[in-house]
Parts: structure tokens; sequence; C-alpha cells
């Protein structure tokens, strides 16, 4: 098949039924990329953004595409990497990450689940959701050590399926709070470094293509914890539902933006700090503390 340009078509996107070449395939994800940025004020003139960069495909293809848009609108850039301690896999997806840094002149920082809890993800007890513990302790220590590195927004490489991944996910939990909260942006205290997500409006397939066209090296790896994750089986669903009906995720991140003002306004909770640590949570103990506690009992 041939793109609109002429050139050899290398990707069919099934929502809109465009065959596209390398170049436009490029550019209309740059152009996506641009729309979701100006649609909600996201980087702004002199902000200094840090990225939470893992060496995976996400957070790689966000590097990038915040480097080029700094040409257009000058604002700081680095990147935070956590290194959660994961035996075989954290090691070779770190190397990525600085590699990438270094061709981009981009400064990055490491912290790890060791040098700041005392442990591992590794060391946690069989049994429980690794997945769980890793959320968790890395939301902290991204928002945590942003925030004491002074940057104004964390920049997070959450693509479309990541998004309605969550909202489903949130809802059938029953997780009003979080489910208040999965929008384009997040704000709620002076604790809180503002999340952006940049990528929401991109498939993670786009953004992987995106990637292999631009040679752009990227960790392919899978976590050997991926599998426990409520999230796999939410994602065969999604994958299944889009697999029959093209528009299924477009659709029900379009339906959540629209309640997303309703639901800031109804479901977000006063927002305290943690007795323990100062960082803020809804509760007396934030979740970090908590599962650090839990760990602490269980004799590990």
């Amino acid at each position: 098949m041939k793109c609109r340009c002429g050139r050899k078509a290398i990707y069919h996107r099934r929502q809109s039924g465009q065959y596209l070449c390398a170049v436009c395939f490029s550019k209309s994800i740059q152009k996506k990329f641009r729309r979701t940025i100006r649609k909600h004020s996201l980087v702004k003139r002199g902000d200094n953004i840090a990225v939470g960069l893992s060496g995976g495909k996400d957070s790689t293809v966000l590097l990038h595409l915040l480097h080029d848009l700094q040409k257009r609108r000058p604002f700081s850039l680095e990147a935070i990497i956590i290194d959660e301690g994961i035996a075989g896999y954290r090691d070779t997806t770190i190397e990525v990450a600085a590699k990438n840094c270094s061709l981009l002149d981009i400064n990055y920082t490491i912290f790890s689940f060791h040098q700041e809890f005392g442990i591992t993800l590794d060391d946690t007890q069989p049994g429980v959701s690794h997945c769980s513990y890793c959320g968790v302790f890395r939301r902290y220590l991204l928002n945590q050590k942003s925030r004491e590195l002074h940057f104004d927004k964390l920049a997070v490489g959450l693509n479309l399926d990541d998004e309605v991944q969550s909202i489903l996910m949130n809802l059938l939990r029953g997780d009003l709070f979080r489910f208040g909260r999965t929008g384009p942006y997040y704000k709620e205290s002076p604790q809180f470094v503002p999340r952006i997500k940049p990528l929401r409006e991109i498939s993670e397939k786009e953004v992987m293509v995106y990637a292999v066209v631009n040679n752009i090296e990227v960790d392919h790896s899978v976590c050997p914890y991926a599998s426990e994750a409520f999230r796999s089986d939410i994602r065969d669903f999604l994958d299944r539902m889009e697999s029959k009906r093209p528009t299924t995720k477009y659709s029900l991140l379009r339906s959540y933006d629209r309640l997303f003002p309703y639901l800031q306004d109804q479901l977000t909770a006063d927002v305290a700090r943690c007795e323990r640590c100062g960082e803020p949570t809804v509760n007396t103990l934030c979740k970090a503390c908590k599962m650090l506690e839990d760990i602490t009992d269980t004799g590990q």
C-alpha cells in the first residue's frame, strides 16, 4: 500500500483507515504529542521539567519528543531514573536510559529503592504483588525527588493503553479517589509536583513504531513481575475489545476526559502529610510508609 504522499506505507492506522509511510507516521505522532501539550497547557516557556525515565519505549520516546520540543519552546529538561533492584532486568534498562541521556546531552540522576528504603523489589515477600510495591515506591520517589530537585513538573511516559487501563482498574476496584485523578495533569497539593502525561493519546503500539522508525534505542525486555499485575488482565480485555472495535480505547479516554472536571470536583480528597515521613497522603500514614511497616512486621 501507498501513503497519501506517494511513499511506501509502513503502518496502517485502523482507527482512521490511514496507511502511512515512516515520514508521515512520525509527523503524525509529533503533531499529536504537541496537540496534547497545547490542549492542556502541559509545557510552558521556562519550565523546569523532570522525565521519569526507565529506558523502556514510552519514557525514552517521551524524552526524545520533549528534547525536540525544546527547539520550539525553551524549557529545562532532566531525567530521574529509579532503580527498583530487579536482578537481571533493571541494570540493562538503566544502561539504555543513561545512553539516551548522553546522546541528547540531558543530565540524569539515579535513585534506588535500596538507597532510599533499605530494600530492593526482589527483597519483598513472595505471595504479594511486587507491582503494588513497585508502583507505590516509584511514585513516592519520583514525586519526592522532583520536589527536592526543584522541578516544576514531572513528565511520565503513560500512553493511551496505560491511561485507559488505569481508568478501568480504578473503577472496578471502587477506588474513586484514584479514579478522580487519572486525567492529563494532576496537581492537588504543594507537596505534589504536577505530573504531566503528553503521550496519553498515543497508543502503546504507535509509541513502539515511532521508536523503531526513528532509530531510538529502547529496552524491550519485560519485567519478570509483570504477569502478577491485575493490569495484565485489564490489558488483555481492552486489547480484545480494540481488536473488534478499533476506537474502543480512544472512546473510553474521551468519555473520561469529559467527566474529569466533575470527578476532580467531587472525588478528590483533602491531602495531609504522612506523620512519619512528611510526604502527602490522605491517611495518617502514606502508602509507602505503610508498606515498609508491613515489610518490617513480616521480618524482611
